[in-house]
């Protein structure tokens, strides 16, 4: 958590006038009772009105002073809880944008989602509090204490009795407390991500009628966050009444032994007076601290749970390792455009590897359709061409540089990538097509529509290129979101086009197309088809069949309908068989 105040540096000011401020207005406060003692023991006593007016005025005056000092210190104090806070989130957010795809699966996306907004907003209102309380408090408990002295040494006493056993409460609940509010919090963390998964996951869930269950389980994390709350709850509560018994035991005693000392005239009624007020002073503040005390723990445990995250390292950064020696193409003395050099994949606390000695090599302009069933490793092959991922074993290599000598920028604006989710947002056709190439035309954007297909549906869509997309792009189908998200790669004109089974909500006449304008684009993009289709990569230059995580075929499509038996059943199950290829099988 302290790590996180260098927020505040900018606030230096703020952050030193309000706690002044405040200072400032305990201060006028310490004066009051002083005042109360000097209207009984003179005006009431005496019987002088205009003593007593005179000295009312002078409390309306503390009041008026009192109430300036407060103001000015919370504006300060949530300017620079607020200041604070807008940094800490947008270097929090810029911190995950270079997360790479690895720490993302390793914490979870509800988990960074709570951190940006609950931890944040929890963290930011410790810090007002902080400014405001954490010194005014223990000033006007020691001030009156002080105070108390100056009026009677042995009525005083009291205090110094009554302020130890208070702090032994307030500090003894805060100690067990603490680790309490990090169990609250990890519960809130997964309420929060079964939240997501139903909201996001709604349609699949009543489509296998699984709402009952979803609710039970729902209801399950909810109760356990629910239980622990109220149990952490029911220390914090204890607070109160603890400080308040032992407050009004102070004050019984403080009473009877100022009874005495009055009755033997060592001091006047209007000094009793004022030392209960004094230790009411104190027990307002105590409640007070302790609250703050509870809020700062709360506080300390979601800095820290931020803090966690700026301390969680990308797994991938530009130039990560060393130059290693370029592997040169043998044929024809040209460099091949990608090459995977005996490459194994083991995800982040994965006991097995997810790819397996993967060595293949591409020439540029070739196109190469990789296929395999669900969970033989086709996405994972193609995340590494991009440094989604990074190699465990073997590398990568685009034009003869292993791709860790790149920069990631300098890489990614080589390659458009199609992932399988299509992802669009909110705003007009025309700014979802600039993310691809914010210095595009708007022939350029229409070119890319073309080759993808939405040209089409684009023409009739109202406004045209300023058609309005919702977020996620919920006013479009399936089929148009994915052509869509594959014109946004192509305006970028890369030198390599990863598809990654970007193509499964098209029919087969559209897809044929897709595959026919991406072959003729001017470019000659090197291109990487994933598909569960054997339609959709059975014309490319090289096919490449995975079957757990390992190559069992690489060929063309009649090569592999010879010689690979994975690829047979993958096409069989998809066309029927011919009496020419029984005869040759």
């Amino acid at each position: 958590m302290g790590k996180l105040l260098v927020y505040l540096k900018d606030y230096k000011k703020e952050s030193v006038l309000g706690p002044l401020f405040k200072l400032l207005e305990a201060s006028f406060e310490l004066i009051v009772p002083l005042v109360m003692a000097a209207i009984i023991d003179h005006g009431v006593a005496d019987g002088d009105k205009p003593y007593i007016m005179k000295m009312c005025l002078v409390l309306v005056l503390l009041a008026v002073i009192g109430l300036t000092c407060s103001i000015t210190a919370q504006y300060f104090a949530a300017k620079a809880a607020v200041g604070f806070s807008t940094g800490l989130r947008h270097a929090l957010f810029e911190h995950i944008q270079k997360l790479s795809f690895s720490e993302m699966d390793t914490v979870g996306t509800s988990t960074l989602i709570t951190r940006m907004t609950s931890d944040i907003n929890q963290t930011q209102n410790g810090v007002n509090l902080v400014l405001r309380l954490f010194l005014r408090s223990p000033f006007i408990v020691f001030g009156a204490m002080i105070m108390a002295f100056t009026i009677d040494v042995k009525a005083a006493l009291v205090f110094v009795v009554t302020i130890p056993l208070l702090s032994i409460v307030v500090f003894g609940i805060m100690l067990v407390s603490i680790p309490l509010y990090k169990k609250v919090q990890s519960a809130l963390d997964k309420v929060l991500g079964i939240t997501r998964e139903n909201l996001t996951g709604s349609r699949v869930i009543r489509a296998f009628n699984k709402e009952n269950d979803e609710i039970t389980n729902f209801n399950e994390s909810n109760d356990a966050l629910t239980k622990i709350q109220l149990y952490v709850g029911k220390i914090s509560a204890l607070m109160n009444p603890l400080t308040y018994v032992i407050i009004n035991g102070a004050v019984v005693v403080l009473v009877w032994t100022g009874a005495i000392r009055v009755n033997s005239g060592y001091i006047t009624q209007g000094e009793v007076v004022a030392l209960v007020n004094y230790m009411s002073q104190i027990l307002v503040e105590l409640i007070k601290l302790a609250n703050l005390i509870i809020n700062i723990n709360k506080s300390i445990a979601c800095g820290n749970r931020i803090q966690a995250i700026f301390e969680l390292q990308p797994s991938i950064t530009d130039n990560a390792m060393t130059p290693v020696a370029e592997k040169k193409a043998e044929h024809s003395g040209e460099v091949p455009e990608v090459v995977f050099s005996h490459v194994g994949l083991t995800y982040a606390g994965a006991g097995e590897e997810s790819l397996t000695d993967i060595d293949f090599t591409v020439k540029k302009g070739e196109t190469i359709g990789i296929i395999g069933g669900t969970g033989s490793g086709k996405s994972s092959v193609v995340n590494l061409i991009p440094r989604f991922y990074d190699a465990t074993k073997g590398s990568v290599q685009i034009e003869g540089k292993d791709v860790r000598e790149y920069s990631l920028e300098e890489l990614r604006e080589k390659i458009g990538m199609v992932l399988q989710k299509a992802v669009l947002f909110k705003g007009t056709i025309r700014e979802n097509m600039l993310w691809g190439n914010e210095n595009a035309t708007d022939e350029d954007i229409m070119q890319a529509l073309e080759v993808a297909q939405a040209k089409e549906f684009v023409d009739k869509k109202e406004g045209g290129l300023d058609f309005e997309i919702e977020q996620g792009g919920k006013n479009l189908s399936g089929g148009q979101r994915q052509r869509m998200t594959i014109a946004r790669a192509v305006v970028k004109k890369p030198d390599i086009l990863i598809l990654d089974d970007s193509a499964s909500a098209l029919d087969f006449a559209t897809d044929a197309k897709l595959r026919m304008a991406i072959r003729d684009m001017e470019n000659k993009a090197t291109v990487f088809i994933v598909s569960q289709r054997a339609a959709s990569i059975m014309y490319a230059d090289k096919i490449i069949v995975l079957d757990d995580g390992q190559i069992v075929g690489m060929g063309t499509h009649e090569e592999l309908l010879k010689q690979c038996e994975v690829y047979q059943e993958i096409y069989y199950s998809q066309f029927k068989k011919t009496e020419d290829e029984d005869s040759v099988k």
